[in-house]
């Protein structure tokens, strides 16, 4: 099914990159090599009602504005490449399945294993020309994942749990 883009679609994106871009760059903890937020609630709202490609053009959005408004280190596009693949992984977990226990828990642990322990440390080797295999990168990594894993996936579950569902995609209904 083809999706045309209308008024309410526009809007509610734009509430949730908005809440993404809060989320992450006022709210949010970050240091050179970590960065802790809860961006990942809008985005799964994102991806409940959008799907994977509307959900990873909004994380892209939402990253460009959070850099053009609140930079808090140097422009680099794997992390924006970063944004729009978990962007896609919350549409293609959520997007008109119901939420449970276990694809709240393997979409948590698909995008901890491809962006935290994949990519990012990656883009971090190359930004500040340190060995992949260095603590610096790893450690602060290690340690985020054991402790935001199970928060996550419980915060993505309850949320999605109570999030009325059928009234929201109502008026976001895509003509073919």
């Amino acid at each position: 099914m083809k999706r045309k883009v209308n008024a309410h679609m526009i809007t509610t994106m734009g509430l949730l990159i908005a809440l993404m871009v809060v989320l992450s760059r006022i709210v949010g903890f970050e240091s050179q090599y970590l960065k802790i937020t809860f961006t990942f609630v809008p985005e799964m709202v994102m991806g409940m009602l959008f799907g994977p490609f509307w959900t990873g053009i909004g994380a892209v959005i939402a990253d460009l504005i959070g850099m053009a408004l609140f930079a808090k280190s140097t422009f680099f596009i794997g992390f924006t490449l970063n944004a729009f693949i978990g962007g896609a992984i919350y549409g293609f977990f959520f997007y008109n399945k119901e939420v449970t226990w276990k694809n709240a828990i393997l979409c948590t642990l698909t995008n901890t294993i491809i962006i935290s322990l994949i990519l990012t440390p990656i883009w971090l080797a190359i930004m500040y020309n340190q060995p992949l295999t260095s603590w610096v990168i790893w450690a602060p990594r290690l340690v985020k994942s054991v402790i935001m894993l199970p928060v996550q996936s419980a915060m993505i579950y309850f949320v999605g749990r109570v999030l009325p569902m059928k009234r929201l995609t109502k008026n976001l209904k895509f003509t073919a």
